[in-house]
């Protein structure tokens, strides 16, 4: 059966707003700030204070992953690429703590995660839960693709479909909802979860 890998974070979970609405009630940026996880990294980046977002990302990628949400027709489109006769498959690099701060146990908040969103089981629009796999590093990601053969992968990440390690045989889509992306010739461009079904399936 052929596979489809899909990445975890910005790719299935939408934290558009929550990495904002934390960075605001902390006091590390304006309000004025734009929504975006990129927007608020971005700000603190040209401010010095890397560490800052390193420490906001653990706790939104640990307790405060509650509140994010499924990017919207997330479930309709693993369901279609199922019944094309596919099987999905989740690969994400998720260290097992955060980088900085209290240690969050960040795999286990991604599992539940999908449990309380319904995107785990065996249903039709579920990825079963022997098919996530959680990497704790890059190396470890890729090699967990080339070990399931994927036929397509999509992920967020433009620096992680150009990896020179990255599958040959596995064709790629880079997740772009922001239209922030430049084309290349390496990979397909989707926008949103109607726009991968039309790539994959025509």
């Amino acid at each position: 059966m052929r596979t489809i890998g899909i990445d975890l974070d910005n790719t299935i979970i939408d934290y558009r707003g929550v990495f904002h609405r934390h960075a605001v009630a902390r006091g590390l940026i304006p309000a004025t700030v734009p929504l975006g996880k990129d927007d608020v990294r971005d700000y603190l980046r040209r401010a010095g204070r890397d560490e800052d977002f390193t420490l906001l990302q653990g706790y939104v990628y640990g307790p405060g992953l509650a509140e994010a949400k499924p990017f919207p027709n997330v479930q309709t489109g693993i369901a279609a690429l199922q019944a094309s006769g596919a099987s999905a498959a989740i690969v994400s690099h998720k260290t097992p703590r955060p980088f900085r701060g209290p240690p969050y146990d960040l795999q286990a908040c991604a599992r539940a995660w999908l449990e309380s969103n319904g995107l785990v089981g065996a249903a039709v629009g579920q990825v079963r839960p022997e098919r996530v796999f959680l990497e704790p590093t890059k190396e470890a990601k890729l090699a967990r693709i080339a070990a399931l053969q994927c036929e397509w992968f999509i992920d967020d990440l433009p620096e992680f479909l150009a990896e020179p390690a990255f599958p040959e045989h596995t064709r790629r889509i880079l997740f772009d909802p922001d239209r922030r992306a430049a084309a290349d010739p390496r990979w397909l461009i989707a926008h949103d979860w109607e726009h991968i079904q039309q790539l994959m399936l025509g």
